[in-house]
This record gives C-alpha cells, sequence and structure tokens, in this order.
C-alpha cells in the first residue's frame, strides 16, 4: 500500500530512518563529550552563545520552519572548528550544506557586531597595571601593554584585485594584525589587510597605530618582532646584540613576544576554518575577514569562560603562511633613546 508524500517526515526522505532532525536534537540529550568531538565547545558555553546571540539571530522570517538561534550557532560551530561543511555535524542536526551556508553567515555577522564588546584594551589603571605585571613575570620586560604580530590567513581568489591579495609566497590571503596579553587573550585584531601588505606597511596604516599615536595608552609600550620599525610605542629587538645588556633584553623580548606565536598556533588548532588544512576559505575577502574576526572573538569568549587549554603544537596540517622579512632600522631618534634607556635601567 502507498504511503501519501504529505506524510512522510522530510528530514525522513533527504536522510533516511534513524536521522536526528531539528525538533528532536536537544543539547540537554548529548553529553559534553559529544558536542566538542562534533562542534568543538561543551554545553555551557553553547548556552552562553544562545543566551548572547539570541536576538540577532531570531530576525523575522517568511519561512514557515525557520532555524532556530541554538541550530544556527551548532553550525557555525561544527564549521569553524572542522572548517568543512561536510562533517557529522550535518547528520547531528540535519539540515542541508546551504542552510549551513546560511547559518555560518548569520553567527558571523552577529559575533562581529560584538567584536569591541570582548576584544579592547584595559581602560582603567588597576586592570593595565595588572597587563604589566604580568608580562613582567614572563621575562621580566618592563611596561609592556601587549605583543604585537601579523599572521597570514588564506582565502580563495578573489574575482576583482586579484593580485593586492597575493602574498610572497604567491598564495592569496588576509594580513592580520593581531595584539595579544600574557595569557593570549586579544586585544586587538585588525583582519581585513590584503595579504600583498608587508607586515609594517601593515602597522603604519593600522587603527592600533592611531590608538598608540595619538598617546590612548599611555606609559608602556607594545614588544613587535623585526617585520616592524622601532617606535617610542614600539619596543622590537635588536639587530646584532653586542653588549651582556642587549644579549639579556633581546633574550627578554623574544621569550615575551613568543606568546603571539603561541596564541596564532592555539586559534589555528581551535578554529580549523583558518589553519588551511581544508583549503582556504572559500568566501570574498570581506566575509573571509568577518570569519577570522568571529573565530577572534569566540577565542575571547573561550578564554574567559575558562576554555584556555594552550596548544604548544597544533594537530595536524598547518598551513604557514607567514612572510619573511628583513630587519627594519629605525629612524625614530626618540625610540632609539626609549630603548637604550630601557637597556641601560632594567637589563645592565
Amino acid at each position: 500500500m502507498a504511503i501519501p508524500v504529505a506524510v512522510l517526515d522530510c528530514d525522513l526522505l533527504l536522510y533516511g530512518c534513524g536521522h536526528r532532525t531539528l525538533e528532536r536534537f536537544k543539547l540537554e540529550d548529548v553529553t559534553d563529550e559529544y558536542l566538542v568531538s562534533i562542534f568543538g565547545f561543551p554545553r555551557q558555553f553553547i548556552y552562553y552563545l544562545v543566551d548572547l546571540l539570541g536576538a540577532s539571530l531570531s530576525r523575522p522570517t517568511q519561512r514557515s520552519r525557520a532555524i532556530s538561534p541554538e541550530t544556527q550557532i551548532l553550525a557555525a560551530l561544527g564549521f569553524y572548528t572542522s572548517g568543512s561543511f561536510q562533517t557529522r555535524m550535518g547528520d547531528a542536526i540535519g539540515i542541508s550544506q546551504a542552510s549551513t551556508s546560511r547559518c555560518v553567515a548569520n553567527v558571523t555577522e552577529a559575533l562581529v557586531e560584538r567584536a569591541s564588546q570582548f576584544i579592547h584594551f584595559p581602560e582603567d589603571e588597576a586592570a593595565v597595571q595588572s597587563l604589566k605585571d604580568d608580562f613582567y613575570g614572563l621575562a621580566g620586560m618592563p611596561g609592556v601593554l601587549g605583543v604585537v604580530a601579523c599572521t597570514h590567513v588564506a582565502i580563495k581568489a578573489p574575482n576583482a584585485e586579484d593580485l593586492l591579495y597575493v602574498n610572497r609566497k604567491g598564495l592569496h590571503s588576509l594580513n592580520c594584525l593581531m595584539v595579544c596579553d600574557a595569557r593570549g587573550v586579544l586585544l586587538s585584531a585588525e583582519t581585513h589587510w590584503p595579504g600583498s601588505l608587508p607586515d609594517y606597511t601593515v602597522l603604519q596604516n593600522a587603527a592600533l597605530t592611531s590608538q598608540f599615536e595619538t598617546k590612548l595608552h599611555k606609559d608602556g609600550w607594545l614588544l613587535g618582532d623585526s617585520s616592524f620599525f622601532l617606535r617610542t610605542w614600539l619596543m622590537t629587538p635588536l639587530h646584532i646584540p653586542e653588549t651582556p645588556a642587549e644579549y639579556r633584553y633581546n633574550m627578554a623580548h623574544s621569550a615575551t613576544h613568543n606568546i603571539i606565536e603561541r596564541m596564532f598556533r592555539t586559534i589555528r588548532s581551535r578554529f580549523r576554518c583558518l589553519d588551511g588544512s581544508k583549503g582556504t576559505l572559500q568566501y570574498s575577502p570581506e566575509k573571509s575577514s568577518h570569519i577570522i574576526l568571529a573565530c577572534c572573538v569566540l577565542h575571547n569568549i573561550s578564554m574567559e569562560h575558562g576554555l584556555d587549554v594552550w596548544s604548544s603544537l597544533a594537530t595536524g596540517h598547518i598551513e604557514q603562511l607567514e612572510e619573511e622579512y628583513e630587519q627594519m632600522e629605525s629612524v625614530d631618534s626618540e625610540a632609539c633613546r626609549i630603548r637604550q634607556e630601557l637597556l641601560l635601567t632594567h637589563f645592565s
């Protein structure tokens, strides 16, 4: 006897018997281990995101079966942490690849809208002093407000201005300028710069530079590697150290600055959509930039919730796009004076 198509479950038609449909999947019905294995995060973290983003993801729709904020967040987390739409995630929540793509776009924009809430320098004096104390405790480098570096994330070739995004290794990428604190929490993230731009050009044109040049952040400096020019607010290593004090300065600088390289490895390991193992981000530069920033926001939220397991070695294949660079020689006499005073005061 034929069964009328109208009474058949739509998900049964699409996925077959035993599929867990949107209505049947409940966060409380599965273990944290299962959630972490598929979506990268435990239950309470996902509940927090639902509360945080729910209003933005519940916009009016003409569709009779709108996807819930919870399901949208699960779909986006699955993509961020796996780098693929073709995972067990689809079997878990029962939405198509096209719907998953829309969910990623919606959640990404909701997270980007909240970037300034979660990624920023501390403002009150006690928090700033705590920031400096944490850095000083690492290797004895005083006055540090953050460590800064650039990292490249591979993207597909854009339809326009193709050459602008080709880096020195011949790959299309975005050059992302970031600053983190001594725990690896991001204090600044600019993810939109074309891959052809060298690090010092990115910094020269960055909003970060405007903040420090206008003395928004006083009585301290950032630490940057030799791909940047020495500035009054940016201490770089000495090109050729000669004295014991200069060697000690360079060693303290390197040990402190290494925090941001560790943070990059952690983000790439947690958010596999950024690590290159699943290919490049298949979006325009603007959308790719937003996905990177969304992952940065999630990184900070996860640190805030105690999910701060650092990865000293990222698992799997990590596509390294960092640029080779020549030593940047400073022509800023005041910056040279400040660094020399730092050498004499703290490392002699």
